[in-house]
């Protein structure tokens, strides 16, 4: 597949991965803390959680999620009790203080925060430094304790079930962006996952979809050590509230940032409405923008021997698919439908005509740039082949043995279940995200066998034997063999 000049490969660079790395002094250190200072600040931070429990318990008696009442001194009572207990609890797990920098603008001027970059459930400390409203899924509701601290906060609820989800959520944010300021200020992650802070991904439309003023927020970790980021790979909640509260102090910084009104030509266009949110808010950070988004997470963590060693053109192509809307086709039944059809016509290649008609959408210019990626010799004729193998690489990058044996349901002769060389070749090169694979030192470690052709099960049998073939019996363009180098996965290429 032929590499994106636009999008940049990710390696060495994985947002969704945290490894903290602890030198001997601070080892020592989080060993004493955690049998002396951990179990006060553990205890003392749940108590404060069930301190304020009653206080949010009240507020929500008798109070609908749909209509604002008038603020009454009984629940300014709450809400500044609350604003205190939180504070402390924050202040008891080790963030004795916390610098906030730019002012805060009001609720009339401004509906809608988008904070960034989104790494931790601390994060969670300017919202009840504020008590603003959130987006969070259904599921938080039922979190003994903590669910009723959020729902306190009247969070506009995803309903993850809900295959109309998206929608009713936009509808939400509009209804309460337009309310002119009667309803509480929003505060909105438009990463939509977290990251460990080392560039800013792309950003979800949903807050800027309203075309109304936005203003950007910052937040900073600037302990020497992270303890904080909660990445997809990486230490989980527990371990993060231990290391974080056997730390002698966890410095914060919340900055906000001038607001920023779009333009005529933003507020048609949400996506760009978002990205120039987000070149300002990586400019106040001194932070890269990382082309990647919460869809691209799998991609980026595939494991196993057939893992995906260069990422940017699966990503770039992974991309495309989901503006043509065949981010659904996940299913297995969906690929091995193509799959079957493809197979159908052999080594048949296929114009941008066929191509559309093979996928039943509408030739556009986005199908063209996808069929663009596999014309490999430039005769505007592809293999649609090896964009099923693509497909099925990018909807199940953790699955990638299904993705070989669908290559090979497509590839392998009907008497014998060979493959050929070549096209075993070109199946890796799509798969593994590389070029110009060769196989040589792939047949000479199969004794006896044809050098020319392989069926699954060999292949399978050796892959099993030898779980870092691709290192070693694998050669390609830029292959890392014998200097460790850090693939998009976060690993090394070599271990």
């Amino acid at each position: 597949m032929k590499s994106p000049n636009s999008r940049p490969s990710t390696a060495g660079c994985n947002p969704f991965v945290h490894e903290p790395k602890l030198t001997v002094a601070q080892t020592i250190q989080i060993g004493l803390m955690t049998v002396t200072v951990f179990p006060v600040r553990l205890l003392l931070v749940f108590l404060l959680m069930l301190l304020g429990w009653p206080f949010a318990y009240a507020a929500s008696l008798a109070r609908s999620d749909y209509v604002i009442e008038p603020q009454s001194w009984w629940m300014r009572f709450i809400d500044l009790s609350l604003r205190l207990i939180m504070r402390a609890l924050w202040f008891c797990g080790g963030f004795h203080w916390i610098r906030v920098k730019g002012e805060r603008a009001a609720a009339s001027k401004v509906p809608i925060f988008t904070v960034a970059p989104h790494s931790t459930y601390f994060d969670a400390i300017p919202i009840t430094m504020t008590m603003c409203s959130i987006l969070t899924k259904l599921e938080s509701r039922s979190i003994p304790v903590w669910g009723t601290l959020i729902s306190y906060i009247r969070p506009i609820f995803v309903f993850r079930s809900d295959q109309d989800s998206r929608r009713r959520t936009v509808e939400e944010i509009k209804r309460r962006a337009r309310s002119g300021g009667e309803w509480p200020q929003i505060m909105i992650f438009p990463e939509g996952t977290c990251t460990n802070r080392s560039g800013l991904i792309l950003f979800k439309a949903g807050a800027f979809i309203p075309g109304l003023p936005v203003q950007p927020v910052v937040l900073r970790y600037t302990n020497k050590l992270d303890t904080v980021s909660w990445t997809w790979q990486g230490p989980g909640a527990f371990k993060i509230l231990w290391l974080t509260l056997c730390q002698p102090h966890n410095a914060m910084e919340i900055e906000y940032l001038p607001i920023y009104s779009p333009s005529p030509e933003e507020k048609e266009s949400p996506a760009l409405f978002a990205n120039n949110v987000r070149k300002i808010m990586a400019k106040a950070l001194e932070l890269p923008l990382v082309d990647l988004s919460f869809d691209d997470r799998e991609i980026s963590l595939s494991q196993g021997p057939l893992r995906i060693l260069d990422c940017s053109s699966l990503l770039h192509f992974h991309q495309l698919v989901c503006r043509l809307g065949l981010r659904a086709e996940r299913s297995g039944a969906v690929l091995e439908d193509q799959a079957r059809r493809a197979r159908k016509l052999q080594r048949e290649t296929l114009r941008e005509d066929e191509f559309a008609e093979f996928l039943e959408l509408p030739l556009t210019h986005t199908l063209t740039q996808v069929h663009s990626l596999f014309d490999q010799r430039g005769d505007g004729q592809i293999d649609v082949r090896l964009h099923v193998v693509a497909l099925s690489t990018v909807h199940r990058p953790l699955r990638s043995m299904e993705t070989l044996r669908l290559a090979f349901k497509m590839y392998e002769d009907e008497e014998n279940g060979h493959v050929l060389r070549e096209d075993l070749a070109a199946i890796f090169e799509i798969m593994l995200g590389v070029r110009h694979v060769d196989l040589s030192g792939l047949f000479l470690s199969l004794d006896g066998s044809d050098a020319t052709k392989i069926t699954y099960d060999e292949l399978h049998r050796f892959i099993e034997q030898n779980p870092s073939f691709v290192q070693d019996h694998l050669d390609f363009e830029n292959h890392p063999r014998g200097r460790p180098k850090t693939s998009c996965n976060g690993h090394s290429k070599d271990d």
